[in-house]
C-alpha cells in the first residue's frame, strides 16, 4: 500500500508535516483493516465504522443564462447525499491538464443560438477539440444537453462534447439526454441515474462514514450558498421606473426600466443578466379562445388552473413550436404552406413563417386543424427572457436596470407583439411587481486591472451592458481608457442615454466615443465602418492589453 506523504512545498513546518503524514498513513492503514481491527485501533476503544475513501466527482457546466449551472448544483447535492466529494466547475475553468486527471465527470451544457457553445464553454471546446487534447481513457463521463427545439441545431453543443470525449477514449457511463426548454423532470431523472451508474463503477464504497457512538450526535449544518431566488422561485420585484428613451418619430420603442432589489438579498455584477418571467397578453388569449369557441373557464386538471389562466401564464402561445408546425403542415389545406413545407427548403420555410405566430397558423384554414386538447400538448412552456443588465451595483445601489426595445409588428390587420418586451412596457405600471431572477455571466466581465483599456461595441440596445461597465469603472476610479462605439438609425431620435454618455465624455470617464447613425446621410454608415476606419488604433489598444 502506498503511504501518502506531505510535499516539501506544502505550507507547513516540519512538526506539522510529520504529524499530517502519520495521520494520513493511519487513515489509510485503518481503511485496509477488517472492520473489527479498525475499531480496535480507535483511541479509547470506541467502535466506529471502517474509514472509507470519499470518491471525487467533477460536475462541469457550460451555461449562457444559468440553467446548466443550477442543474450542476442540483447534481452536486445528489452526489453529496451518496457520499461523493462533488466539485462544480465551469468549463471555462477546466484546463486540459486538469481534465486529463479526472476520473469521473458529469458535463451539463446548454446550446446558444444556432448550435453555438455557450460563452463559458467556447475556450474549453477549442482546447478539447484540438489535436493536442489529452487521451482520456481513465475518464468515466456522462453528458446532459440543454437546448430549444425552436432552433435547428437542437442541443448541438452537448452533442459535440459527448462525441469528442468518446473520441478521446472516455468511457460513457450513461447515454446523453437532450432536454428541451421544459427540462426539469428529464434533467432530474438523468442526474439521479448518472450518479447511480458512477456509484456502481466505484472501486470503494461511497456511503459516508458512520459517526462514533454518541447519545446526542452533533450535526454540522452545511452552508447553503445557492441563490435564494431562481427560475423555480422568482423574486417579486417592484418596478421603479418605466421610461421611454427613443424620441418621437423613431422607428423603435426603446425603454429604460428600473427594478427594486431592496430586501431581496439579490446581488449582481456588471455583465450579468436579469431574467423576467412574462405573461401572455390577455387580448391574445381571448383571440385563442374565440378561435376554438371557448370561454376559458374550462379546468386544466394537470395544472390546477383554468384554460384562460393556462394560456396566459403557462404556455408559449406566440412562437409556434416545431411539433405544432409539423402537425399543421400535415393537415392544412393551405396550398402555399403545404407546398413550402413539402419542399423541405429551409430558406423558403423560414420566409413563410417569418412574422407569423401560432394564431396565424391556426387561421390558415377555415377551421382549426387541431382541437384545444391537442393544441395544449403541442405548445411549449412559457419561458423566462434574459436581458443584459445596464446598471452598476456600485453606482445604483439596490436597483437593477434594463434597456429593452419593445417588439411590435403588424400582419394580417393584427398587431403582433413580443411576449416579454411588451409585457413590461404595456402591463407593468410603476409599483407593480414582476417575477425576476439573476443569471451570472462570468465570461463577460470588466478586467480586474483598472488600468487596462476597454473597448466597447454596443449599437442600439447593445449598449446596455456597457452603460453598466462605464458606471462601474467610474465608481472604481479606474484609470484605464474607455472607448465606446455606438450607433443606430438617427441621432436626433435614437441616441439613447445621450446625456449620460455626453457627461461621461466631458468628465473623461469615456476616453473616446465613435458614433455611426446609418440613416442620417445618403450612404449608410454602421459601427463596423467606424471600426474599420480606426483599425490601426484599435489594434494598438488591443496590444496594450485592451
Amino acid at each position: 500500500m502506498k503511504i501518502p506523504f506531505i510535499p516539501d512545498a506544502a505550507p507547513f513546518n516540519e512538526d506539522q508535516k510529520a504529524w499530517l503524514s502519520g495521520f494520513l498513513a493511519g487513515l489509510h492503514s485503518r481503511a485496509a483493516m477488517p472492520a473489527g481491527q479498525a475499531a480496535a485501533a480507535t483511541p479509547g476503544g470506541q467502535a466506529v465504522a471502517e474509514a472509507e475513501v470519499t470518491p471525487r466527482l467533477d460536475i462541469l457546466f457550460g451555461t449562457q443564462t444559468g440553467s446548466a449551472a443550477a442543474l450542476a448544483e442540483d447534481a452536486a447535492d445528489v452526489a453529496h447525499d451518496l457520499g461523493y466529494d462533488a466539485h462544480v466547475i465551469g468549463l471555462d475553468a477546466v484546463p486540459m491538464e486538469q481534465l486529463d486527471e479526472m476520473k469521473s465527470a458529469l458535463i451539463i451544457c446548454s446550446t446558444y443560438g444556432e448550435g453555438e457553445m455557450p460563452d463559458n464553454a467556447q475556450l474549453f471546446w477549442e482546447a478539447v477539440s484540438a489535436g493536442t487534447a489529452p487521451r482520456l481513457e481513465g475518464l468515466s463521463y456522462g453528458v446532459l444537453a440543454l437546448g430549444d427545439t425552436s432552433y435547428d441545431e437542437f442541443c448541438h453543443a452537448g452533442k459535440l462534447l459527448d462525441m469528442r470525449l468518446e473520441q478521446l477514449g472516455g468511457k460513457r457511463i450513461i447515454n446523453r439526454v437532450d432536454c428541451d426548454v421544459d427540462f426539469d423532470d428529464p434533467a432530474a431523472a438523468w442526474i439521479d441515474a448518472a450518479v447511480l451508474e458512477l456509484q456502481k463503477l466505484a472501486d470503494t464504497a461511497v456511503t459516508a462514514p458512520a459517526p462514533a457512538a454518541d447519545p446526542e450526535p452533533v450535526v454540522e449544518e452545511k452552508a447553503d450558498d445557492k441563490p435564494k431566488w431562481g427560475r423555480k422561485n422568482p423574486y417579486q420585484s417592484p418596478l421603479l421606473e418605466n421610461r421611454l428613451l427613443s424620441k418621437q418619430g423613431s422607428g423603435k420603442e426603446i425603454r429604460h426600466y428600473s427594478f427594486d432589489l431592496a430586501g431581496s438579498g439579490m446581488t449582481y455584477e456588471v455583465g450579468d443578466a436579469l431574467n423576467i418571467i412574462p405573461e401572455n397578453a390577455p387580448d391574445l388569449v381571448s383571440l385563442f379562445l374565440d378561435r376554438f369557441g371557448l370561454k376559458g373557464e374550462e379546468k386544466i386538471d394537470d395544472l390546477d388552473m383554468s384554460l384562460a389562466d393556462a394560456l396566459q401564464r403557462h404556455f408559449e402561445i406566440t412562437t409556434p413550436s416545431r411539433d405544432f408546425i409539423k402537425v399543421v403542415a400535415e393537415r392544412s389545406k393551405h396550398e402555399e404552406f403545404a407546398s413550402v413545407m413539402a419542399s423541405g427548403m429551409k430558406a423558403d420555410i423560414d420566409a413563410f413563417l417569418y412574422g407569423r405566430d401560432t394564431l396565424d397558423l391556426l387561421h390558415l384554414d377555415s377551421t382549426p386543424v387541431v382541437d384545444i386538447g391537442e393544441l395544449l400538448g403541442l405548445l411549449k412552456p412559457l419561458q423566462h427572457r434574459a436581458y443584459s443588465i445596464s446598471s452598476s451595483p456600485k453606482a445604483h445601489g439596490e436597483e437593477v436596470h434594463l434597456t429593452v426595445a419593445s417588439v411590435r409588428w403588424d400582419r394580417d390587420a393584427r398587431e403582433h407583439r413580443g411576449v416579454c418586451s411588451t409585457f413590461i412596457a404595456d402591463r407593468l405600471a410603476e409599483g407593480d411587481t414582476a417575477s425576476i431572477f439573476l443569471s451570472p455571466n462570468k465570461a463577460f466581465r470588466l478586467p480586474e486591472d483598472d488600468t487596462a483599456p476597454v473597448i466597447m461595441v454596443g449599437p442600439g440596445t447593445g449598449v446596455a451592458p456597457f452603460r453598466a461597465f462605464l458606471f462601474e469603472r467610474q465608481q472604481r476610479g479606474a484609470t484605464g481608457d474607455n472607448w465606446l462605439f455606438f450607433g443606430d438609425q438617427h441621432r436626433a431620435k435614437d441616441f439613447i442615454y445621450e446625456e449620460e454618455i455626453g457627461a461621461m465624455s466631458a468628465d473623461g470617464i469615456l476616453t473616446r466615443l465613435d458614433l455611426a447613425f446609418s440613416r442620417d446621410q445618403s450612404e449608410k454608415i454602421y459601427v463596423q465602418n467606424r471600426m474599420r476606419e480606426n483599425g490601426k488604433e484599435l489594434f494598438e489598444w488591443l496590444e496594450e492589453g485592451g
